[in-house]
């Protein structure tokens, strides 16, 4: 296993309030990872370490192995939660700047320029100034300047903001391109259904504090309260003392849904032992939590 990003006991204090409090986390190169957790808890702090905005009080931070330093900042992608374009600027002539500012030669600014414009089909936008777009076109653009350097590590802080349902699937499909080409991303949200879409891993924060980490499906299957959903003709009387029905309902005629928990871990299939000898079974799937489910358990409610 291969890690592009690790922090490794960071901690961060603003006079006497805590922002970070020993957070180390590992990043796999060619994954996306979700960072969650509620308003100030400290996400957006260690993004900004990371890209070395700011400094940590304590700890370090390792890029490919090797501590980070601000030639490998130019290798990071950031797209801030709070958008960073010049209003007044024109479109072209700001993503050419930005390009420059990171170290690329002015041709291949302009390749990637077209490239990305021909893809969201937007060459009419080039002489626009910013504050003549929409969020959403805004969102577009910023979007556009923290990926036209092809960095190997991409950070995304809220970066469906702004977005209605089919620009937010554009983007979607562009993050998982660039997952596809190579890129790692660091993915910062509070829409879980994406988190269940995109990420491949996830570390929850709160209270500046890193209170879960590792594989999403595995963090699903640690959560799990031994709930299965099952389609059936027939009634479940007279199940033993450890198996619960929660809740039925007819789907039409004799076929019903039924919600099952076990009180104790059982198998599969002497689950399904115990329910053939009473019922016919069409389906059959054990019930994981979602990462929404998760968050509010480890964190008390989402804050908006």
């Amino acid at each position: 296993m291969e890690h592009i990003l690790q922090t490794a006991s960071i901690t961060k204090n603003f006079g006497d309030f805590r922002a970070l409090d020993d957070v180390s986390i590992s990043i796999e190169k060619g994954k996306i990872f979700g960072l969650l957790g509620p308003n100030g808890a400290g996400k957006t702090t260690l993004i900004r370490i990371i890209t070395k905005i700011y400094a940590a009080d304590s700890g370090k931070v390792f890029f490919n192995g090797k501590e980070l330093t601000e030639d490998h900042v130019l290798k990071i992608g950031y797209l801030p939660e709070e958008r960073g374009l010049y209003k007044k600027m024109k479109v072209g002539e700001q993503l050419i700047y930005l390009g420059r500012i990171k170290g690329m030669p002015l041709d291949h600014v302009k390749e990637r320029l077209k490239y990305w414009f021909q893809k969201f089909d937007i060459m009419d936008w080039w002489n626009k100034k910013i504050d003549e777009l929409s969020k959403g076109m805004q969102q577009k653009i910023q979007f556009i300047a923290s990926v036209i350097h092809q960095p190997s590590l991409i950070i995304l802080d809220e970066p469906f903001t702004g977005f209605d349902p089919i620009n937010a699937n554009i983007i979607k499909k562009e993050i998982l391109q660039l997952k596809e080409d190579g890129a790692t991303i660091i993915f910062s949200t509070h829409r879980m259904e994406s988190v269940e879409e995109l990420c491949d891993n996830i570390a929850l924060i709160n209270k500046s504090k890193k209170i879960l980490d590792g594989a999403k499906q595995q963090i699903k299957e640690d959560h799990k309260e031994n709930i299965f959903e099952i389609e059936h003709r027939g009634d479940l009387n007279g199940l033993n003392g450890f198996v619960h029905v929660l809740n039925t309902k007819t789907i039409h005629d004799d076929l019903y849904q039924t919600t099952l928990q076990s009180a104790t871990q059982i198998s599969h299939n002497d689950l399904l032992r115990l329910l053939i000898d009473k019922v016919e079974i069409m389906s059959f799937a054990e019930k994981l939590p979602s990462i929404n489910d998760i968050f509010i358990s480890r964190v008390g409610g989402i804050r908006e």
